[in-house]
Formats: C-alpha cells, structure tokens, sequence
C-alpha cells in the first residue's frame, strides 16, 4: 500500500488538524504505517524535532498520533508571523528570511512547490500511507495560482480530497457546494466527498440534507462526527489565540489539596508555543487564564510570561498596560513570576536586537541578571537536565542568547527568590519536575495546594489522541475512508459549475 490523502476544509478552524490526528490514529490502530504532512503551516506554535529541525506543533501532535518521530519532512514550509503583513520563512526545520506577504505569494511559494512535493515523496517512500492537512479552505481563489499547500499539492501529488466543515458554525450545506464549485475541473476531480464536523443531536435529522448535497454535487458524505469537548490538539496559528479563553476544554479532577493553584498567563503580543500551559491546566485543581490587565494579577498564585515571537513589542506592551508594574511588585513581594523563553529575555536587564525589532539597546524588566543579545542564527535544542531534584527534557527555539551575570541555576536560565526564567519550552510537560515546580509555587503563595501524585501529561495526551482515533473508527465510514485513501479518487466525478475563475 501506497496511499494518501488530503483533508482539507471549508474555513480556518474546521477541524482539519483534529480530523488529521484523529485518521492517522485510526490507521496506526489497524497496523498501517502512517505518517502526517503539511506542506505550509503558518504557526507561533512549533516544536523542536531530534534532528534539530523546527516544524509547527500539531504535525508533531499528529506524528505522536501516528506512533512516529516528528521530521522536517511533515512540515517543510513553516511562516512564524512577526507581525500582520511579514513572517520568517523557516524551509526544512530551519530559518531562511523575513518575507513579506506581498513578497512570499508573489513567487517564493510558487518556487516551494518542488520542495514540498520532495518532502512528500519521501514520506511516501518510507510510509503505507500519508495523511495530508491542507491550510484555510481549498476555494481561496486569490491564492491558487501560487498554492502549494490545498489543491495544489494534491494535484502535484494526486491526492484525493476530503473536506471538512464545521456545523456547529452553520452554513455547512453551503460551504461544502461552495468550496467545490469554487474549484477548477481538474482540481474538483480530486474532491472525493465530505466530512461532517462537531455535530449536535439527532443524525436523522441531518441525512436529508446529505442526501441533497449529494445529487446536487455527485459527492457522498464520509462521516458526521459528533461535537465533542476537550478533542483541540496543539493549535497552530498564535495570531487568533483568545485573550480571554480558557487554556483547553477538558474534565479535570478535584483538587488533592485544601486549595486551588491559580496561574495567570500574560496574553503578549506574537505569543508563541502557549501550549508550555497546557500541562499546568491538566493539574488537577490548577486553573491557568489568559490576562490582558494588571488587575488580573491580583489573586495569581503564579504570572507566567510566555515565549513571543517580538520580545521588544511584548516588553512595550507589558509597560503601556501596566502589566510591567505590577510584574515588578510581585516579584518584590517574592510572588512567583516564571518567564518562558521571550518571556524570560524581557525579565533581564536588557536586550540588545538587530535581529527581530532591530530596536538596539532596550533596557528589560530588570528582575534577573540577566543580558540578552539577538543572534541571526536561531538555537534550536532538545535539551536535557535537572531542577529540583528532577529529571526535565524541553525544547528551545530562539534568538536570544542569554548571558546569566548571577543568580540560582534553573534550566540554563536563573532564578532570583521567587522570579524563575528559562528558554525551555516544553518543561512542564516532565511530570516529576511539573509537580515539584508547583509545590514550590504554593508555598510561596501560602496556598494549602498539593499536586496530584499521579498525574501523567504524555499518558493523558495518548488518551485524547486514542479519543479521537474513536471518532473517525466509530463514526466515519471506514471501509470506504480505507478505499479513498488506499486507491484515490473515485472516477467519473461530475463538474460544479461555475468553477474556478478565469
């Protein structure tokens, strides 16, 4: 078997990433070796894989899905927005530039269209069969001419196409016809079918509404998967984080202890890899938010300050919402602050950047000895030490290099009292030193908090990933899911007018 297929989706948010984990849990499950792959994925959120190689963080959630490691090869185009209008460009796990929008769809993603489909050959090569995620919606129309990531890659690769829509946002009916008649012939030769996403109530009462779209567009519907809490993987684009949204959706135990431990996450502009939380919020009785004013801090047993892709703009920012000020008491009151990777550079005295604002000398927060200077070559490590008294592995991904002047060790980073700051990502993931971290946090904060004695994070993502393997075995139709990616598109599938534009 040499099989694939492209999920793509009506909108941003649909569903794809899920719907890709949750595929590629279902085959590994069935004995295929499976493997994930997005041609272009724009992400604040990237991972670290072993060969030193960065990619965004929901191929490697769907990597750990298909049982593999992560590689360059699943995700070779990653955009990290630095802003509303540029990115850098990272190709094959590494940096090459800042692109402009204008700049990177006037040619540039033209020019990667090779690389990718190398990237997936590859994969194809050494794998039974490649679940592919597309990225926005397969009918954007400005952007096909230059499309390396939705149709493009899948008639480069002849892919058949599944798409995905969200019901629980309404109009689905409509974004499906749509989405295909939006599409050039040969590209609507690809689109095999649909798949219905976040369902609420009686299925019955849907299947009308199938069978229309179906004569109406030839296309018959793979599954309708029902709505289900706590089933969002890592997310991929920083940009749209909430500011006042919960960190994940999920049924958490009542707390061990007397208290709860209440974690405050400073919401900073480009905020990066803000899944570093996602393991604190898996706590039972530990409740983590997003905050965007200083009042917000005031019951805090814990502000996290988290990575960002511009540390100048958050450090502005921070000080413009008097964020900065009411850091700077707590942590001289010796109230935990704990500053991840950008987090941790604006904590220091200063910055030196010619690389990122390109701002020169700015002076930080000055609550660690800290001295930063931007290097145009990016670290990227999976570290690998200890902190009170336990064994911790992380990831880094930056260009800040931190000079630590004084200060108590603390992952390669320092702490002074109760002011912490690392460029490790991923460190509260290591269970032993997670629990050990917290019960200094609420001795600190004098709360009567214990941590659970048990709680694995890697076992509970194994659960989420076994849950939405479930959804597709159980509610999608397999047999012919199995038929689609193993044989392709069916044939003969009738033409939408109007189709693409001229």
């Amino acid at each position: 078997m040499n099989g694939g297929l492209l999920v793509a989706g009506t909108t941003s948010d649909a569903g794809k990433s899920v719907v890709t984990a949750g595929i590629c849990r279902w085959l590994v499950r069935q004995g295929v070796k499976v493997a994930p792959f997005k041609a272009q994925n724009m992400s604040l959120n990237s991972f670290v894989t072993r060969e030193g190689a960065e990619i965004g963080r929901a191929q490697a959630m769907q990597a750990q899905a298909c049982r593999v490691e992560p590689t360059a090869h699943m995700n070779p185009v990653l955009l990290k927005p630095g802003g509303e209008r540029s990115s850098q460009v990272v190709l094959l796990g590494r940096p090459v530039g800042e692109m402009s929008a204008r700049g990177y769809h006037g040619g540039r993603q033209e020019r990667l269209l090779g690389t990718v489909l190398d990237s997936l050959a590859e994969l194809r090569a050494s794998h039974d069969a490649v679940i592919c995620e597309g990225a926005g919606s397969p009918a954007e129309i400005n952007l096909r001419r230059t499309d390396i990531v939705n149709m493009g890659i899948a008639r480069g690769a002849g892919l058949p196409v599944l798409v995905v829509g969200d019901i629980d946002r309404g109009g689905v009916f409509a974004s499906f016809f749509g989405t295909v008649a939006l599409l050039a012939p040969e590209d609507q030769a690809l689109v095999a079918g649909f798949l219905v996403n976040k369902f609420r109530g009686d299925v019955s009462l849907l299947e009308p509404g199938l069978d229309m779209l179906h004569g109406l567009t030839g296309r018959r519907t793979y599954g309708v998967l029902p709505f289900r809490h706590g089933l969002g993987i890592d997310e991929e684009d920083g940009l749209r984080v909430s500011l006042r949204g919960t960190v994940r959706e999920s049924a958490v135990a009542p707390p061990v202890g007397e208290d709860v431990l209440r974690i405050a996450v400073c919401a900073v502009p480009l905020m990066s890899n803000f899944t570093d939380v996602d393991a604190l919020a898996a706590e039972p009785g530990v409740v983590v938010r997003f905050v965007d004013r200083p009042e917000e801090l005031a019951d805090a047993d814990l502000v996290i300050v988290p990575g960002t892709r511009g540390t100048v703009r958050a450090l502005e920012w921070l000080r413009e919402r008097g964020l900065a000020d009411a850091i700077a008491r707590r942590a001289a009151e010796q109230r935990p602050v704990l500053g991840i990777c950008g987090g941790f550079q604006l904590l220091g005295e200063h910055i030196e950047d010619d690389v990122e604002s390109r701002a020169g000398h700015v002076d930080g927060l000055g609550l660690l000895p800290v001295r930063v200077r931007f290097d145009r070559e990016k670290t990227l490590t999976r570290p690998v030490g200890e902190a009170l008294g336990e064994r911790v592995e992380g990831y880094e991904i930056h260009h800040g290099v931190a000079e630590v002047v004084a200060g108590d060790p603390f992952l390669d980073g320092c702490r002074v009292g109760q002011t912490w700051g690392t460029h490790w990502h991923g460190s509260l993931e290591s269970d032993g030193f997670r629990r050990a971290f917290l019960r200094e946090v609420a001795a600190a904060a004098g709360r009567r908090f214990v941590p659970a004695p048990d709680t694995s994070f890697a076992a509970l993502r194994e659960e989420q990933l076994d849950r939405l393997g479930d959804l597709i075995e159980h509610h999608a139709d397999t047999d012919a899911l199995w038929r689609l990616i193993e044989s392709g598109a069916p044939q003969g599938l009738p033409f939408i007018p109007p189709g693409a534009p001229a």
